[in-house]
């Protein structure tokens, strides 16, 4: 059973630092107690935002893999946050932008949620997907690997791998505006599932970061 890292008890803790402890508890990848302590000391400190404070991680994330990627290929996640930062994530026009000194791309995309049963199953090998929701609550899903097989296998110029999947055994989550989820090679996913909302319009803006072994 994976533990929650100790800290000292006090009445003064921001609310920004509890959220941090509480997405360390939910980190989904099992750790050993040192390594999650030092992901979510490194997440806590929040240098690898560089000044973006539009949106915070959705409690999904997992930390370790973020940290570990982030230490691999520091720049392009500098570039990547220091233009969301930058940016007027509200204004900006739908369609893809180019992100200035990078390879990177940003989709800036207003779009609806639709049934499960119309989205489609996706993971990836080269890229990470960062999605942050602008407006709206954007569905997601994780699938779970142990149930889920693959349905066409991985397309090499589309980086792409779709799969059949237990409805009942997939974690399904809300990421609402002013959140953004990180999606590794390991997270076999869903986007854009209708959720109890009466209102399925979204502004998501996604960017495929590379992955680095």
């Amino acid at each position: 059973m994976m533990m929650m890292p100790k800290y000292p008890y006090n009445h003064k803790v921001t609310n920004a630092v509890k959220y941090v402890l509480l997405l360390c508890l939910f980190t989904f990848l099992p750790l050993s107690v040192s390594a999650q302590s030092d992901a979510c000391t490194w997440m806590k400190k929040g240098e690898w935002a560089h000044g973006f404070k539009k949106a915070k991680a959705h409690k999904s994330l997992n930390i370790d893999e973020f940290q570990r990627q982030y230490q691999k290929n520091t720049e392009q996640w500098k570039t990547l946050f220091s233009w969301l930062r930058d940016t007027d994530l509200l204004t900006i026009p739908k369609g893809k932008h180019p992100i200035p000194g990078s390879t990177l791309v940003a989709s800036v995309e207003d779009s609806e949620n639709s049934p499960l049963e119309k989205r489609n199953t996706e993971s990836h090998r080269k890229k990470i997907d960062f999605m942050v929701v602008v407006k709206g609550t954007e569905g997601f899903a994780l699938l779970d690997h142990e149930s889920s097989t693959v349905s066409q296998s991985y397309n090499e110029q589309k980086d792409v791998m779709r799969y059949n999947y237990v409805k009942e055994k997939t974690n399904f989550f809300d990421v609402k505006s002013g959140q953004f989820v990180i999606f590794f090679p390991s997270d076999w996913h869903i986007a854009k599932v209708q959720t109890k909302k009466k209102d399925q319009t979204i502004r998501v803006i996604v960017v495929k970061m590379d992955y680095v072994d």
